[in-house]
């Protein structure tokens, strides 16, 4: 039924079981998982948050910042890979930096994939019960199946 699963990871609990989940159906199916991160962009108002102004950073200290996310967000690969029994599974793996709901949509898309295994919650709780979570969204607007782990 599947021949390909995108999982996003993030380090949360959730995206764990989201992958042992993903990883049962693709043993089962001999499908191929992609295993993706998004690491998000600098704020624009991140002086705000460091007790600076608006924007006490240059362009290259955000493009500093910029990499130092997208590495921190490929540690949660890392992680996931090492909790996850995935011998004999075809395992990609994707890191892209940006807004992560649209990124997962629009790589699923671009990879074909049959579906969407998620965790129903990230490492920003707080911040999805405010703006509305990556997996309510991604679930709304995907074009394949998703499954969401709790």
């Amino acid at each position: 039924m599947y021949q390909s699963i995108l999982v996003p990871v993030d380090g949360s609990t959730h995206a764990v079981k989201a992958l042992q989940v993903a990883a049962q159906l693709a043993k089962g199916m001999s499908a191929t998982l992609y295993l993706m991160t998004v690491a998000e962009f600098p704020p624009d108002n991140i002086g705000l948050f460091t007790g600076g102004g608006v924007e006490p950073f240059t362009q290259e200290d955000r493009e500093k910042l910029a990499v130092g996310m997208k590495e921190e967000a490929r540690k949660a690969i890392d992680k996931a890979r090492a909790i996850v029994d995935l011998a004999g599974i075809e395992v990609k793996e994707v890191v892209r930096q940006g807004h992560p709901a649209e990124l997962i949509n629009g790589e699923a898309e671009s990879l074909g994939v049959d579906a969407i295994v998620m965790g129903s919650r990230g490492v920003s709780d707080v911040r999805g019960m405010v703006f509305g979570s990556v997996s309510h969204k991604v679930s709304h607007t995907a074009g394949c199946t998703v499954i969401t782990v709790t």
